[in-house]
């Protein structure tokens, strides 16, 4: 399950329990508009309670970034699990956009909307 809010160029994302699909494709509806409106967009990302993703969102995620990647300004990943944040890392050298990975919720959103 996945909650999403907007204000100004930012998407501010939580996800809980499982990504599924079906989140991942509420997610791109919201960058994909957001995008049009906007520059570049700033995103948010609480990962914290993700307990795991399926498959098929992890595919997603490879071509929404190919297609889609250039539309980001900063990218800040909140989370304590160091698979995530690796995997935050790999997906920095297929984007043009700045990505850091915080523990501390307060200082990703400062850094991201700064």
């Amino acid at each position: 399950m996945i909650t999403i809010e907007e204000s100004d160029n930012l998407i501010n994302v939580a996800v809980f329990g499982e990504f599924t699909l079906a989140d991942y494709k509420e997610f791109e509806e919201q960058v994909i508009y957001k995008s049009r409106s906007e520059n570049r967009v700033n995103l948010l990302l609480d990962w914290r309670d993700m307990l795991s993703y399926t498959v098929d969102v992890a595919w997603e995620d490879i071509k929404f970034i190919r297609e889609h990647g250039s539309e980001f300004n900063r990218i800040a990943i909140i989370t304590n699990n160091q698979w995530q944040a690796w995997g935050a890392w790999v997906s920095n050298l297929f984007i043009d956009a700045s990505i850091r990975v915080f523990s501390d919720y307060a200082d990703a959103r400062a850094w991201v909307v700064a």
